[in-house]
């Protein structure tokens, strides 16, 4: 009995250290309001988060590059909405968001 609860406990850590990152990430994206203009998969206000990690795949300064845009704000790269500053977001929070954005497939 004791195997089997080690084992059950086991995987459930396995599962939770796997799941809560994505998640996390998410949550992160709908407390700082990214949500209300973004989706993972259909294009809103803004692009869709696997539109933007299709668009900058492969590109090394991709993270800095994107999260300055997140704080700072832009225009002109998905057409005539431009995207406001996010004072809100920390330099920190804003780099999690996009590594987490630019791993949407």
């Amino acid at each position: 009995m004791k195997r089997i609860l080690l084992a059950i406990a086991s995987v459930a850590t396995g599962f939770f250290a796997v799941s809560t990152p994505a998640l996390a990430d998410l949550q992160l994206a709908t407390a700082k309001n990214c949500m209300a203009c973004h989706a993972v998969d259909k294009k809103l206000v803004g692009p869709s988060y696997k539109d933007v990690a299709a668009k900058y795949a492969g590109q090394k300064d991709a993270v800095d590059k994107l999260a300055a845009k997140v704080i700072k704000g832009g225009s002109g790269v998905w057409g005539p909405v431009p995207m406001p500053a996010n004072a809100q977001v920390t330099p920190d929070e804003a780099k999690k968001l996009v590594t987490w954005i630019l791993t949407q497939k």
